[in-house]
């Protein structure tokens, strides 16, 4: 088992466990969205570490910067993603797959992936077609281009998209959900099941917090409408480098 694998089992039993106040891509989607002007998200540099223990979910989402979002100048093409970092052969997608089976798939030339089986959190569905899943950034990234990304490097946005890091910055998940979250935010989208409200809101503000990006005044609102019935949920995320 790979240590990314473990990592992620681990963390879903400690969710599971905090997360009591809850009910008990071959490409991702990244649908434009009107262009707010105004003022400038600030940049991508490494925001502070959070305290000891994480942050009540409430209190991340308010430790989150808030500016005006920027979309001038987006290209999906402006995040190289899909990489294979570690030169073992299995990109990032394949990457994410291989630690999120729940039935683990046989690895074939160039990380060739059959069988296996996985389960969608946003919606509660088991696939057992690797090709039927789509690898969603969290924070999509339209929206973090939006949220701070288009003042980064280029090499900065690359490591976003291929974050590897936390166990739920990027998630395998149907297709169809995916795509109809499209580049939304929470004010607009949270997935259909109830079960991932909670886990959910504390992935996206981790993602953030990792990256230092902003939200909209919009966004924070609704977060922390959303997060009210989450209040056992805990934000815990180590600031990008």
């Amino acid at each position: 088992m790979s240590l990314r694998r473990l990592g992620f089992l681990t963390a879903a039993l400690l969710t599971a466990a905090t997360l009591t106040a809850c009910s008990a891509e071959p490409v991702e989607a990244d649908d434009p969205k009107p262009s707010p002007t105004g003022t400038t998200a600030p940049s991508g540099a490494p925001g502070g570490a959070p305290d000891k223990g994480g942050l009540a979910l409430a209190e991340a989402i308010r430790k989150t910067p808030v500016a005006e979002e920027q979309r001038t100048g987006y290209e999906r093409d402006s995040f190289k993603h899909w990489v294979d970092e570690d030169d073992d052969g299995c990109s990032t997608r394949q990457e994410v797959l291989l630690a999120e089976a729940v039935t683990a798939p046989e690895q074939g030339a160039r990380c060739t992936l059959t069988g296996g089986s996985w389960l969608s959190y946003y919606d509660e569905v088991e696939v057992t077609d690797a090709k039927k899943l789509d690898i969603d950034h969290l924070v999509p990234l339209a929206e973090a281009w939006d949220s701070g990304a288009h003042d980064w490097t280029p090499e900065r946005r690359e490591a976003y998209a291929n974050d590897l890091g936390p166990e739920r910055s990027l998630v395998a998940v149907t297709a169809k959900t995916n795509r109809s979250k499209a580049d939304r935010d929470p004010a607009a989208w949270m997935p259909p099941a109830e079960s991932a409200t909670c886990t959910y809101l504390v992935d996206w503000t981790a993602a953030k917090l990792r990256w230092n990006l902003s939200a909209d005044e919009t966004e924070q609102t609704a977060l922390l409408e959303l997060a009210k019935p989450c209040a056992d949920s805990i934000v815990e995320y180590e600031p990008a480098s």
